[in-house]
């Protein structure tokens, strides 16, 4: 089974991060992906290319559909030809085996 096959799971306030080993191991199935720290918030984040601002438009709802479907919700920056996804969990103020799951998902969406 992929990652992103895998079911997120409710985050509670008091779930735990993903450890720096888990980061890493995780990352292997997600080779586009990088980690990136803001505000102390170790954040997973991917730069999309498109062709045009309508091209990146829909991939970012596109984006926002499967992340409505799982009450999980990436930060979001549409510019002309591209699209910046960040996942991280908002409760935990850090990176949870969601983000990961969530980031696979967004890495299957058509560009």
């Amino acid at each position: 089974m992929t990652i992103s096959q895998e079911t997120c799971e409710a985050c509670r306030a008091d779930a735990p991060t993903v450890d720096r080993h888990e980061e890493q191991t995780l990352l292997r199935e997600l080779p586009d992906w990088e980690i990136v720290e803001r505000d102390g918030i170790r954040q997973l984040e991917r730069v999309f290319t498109f062709a045009n601002f309508l091209d990146a438009l829909a991939f970012a709802n596109r984006v926002g559909e499967i992340a409505e479907a799982e009450g999980h919700h990436p930060a979001l920056l549409v510019e002309w030809g591209r699209v910046t996804v960040t996942w991280w969990s908002h409760k935990i103020r850090g990176l949870h085996r969601n983000d990961f799951i969530m980031a696979a998902r967004t890495d299957e969406l058509p560009a």
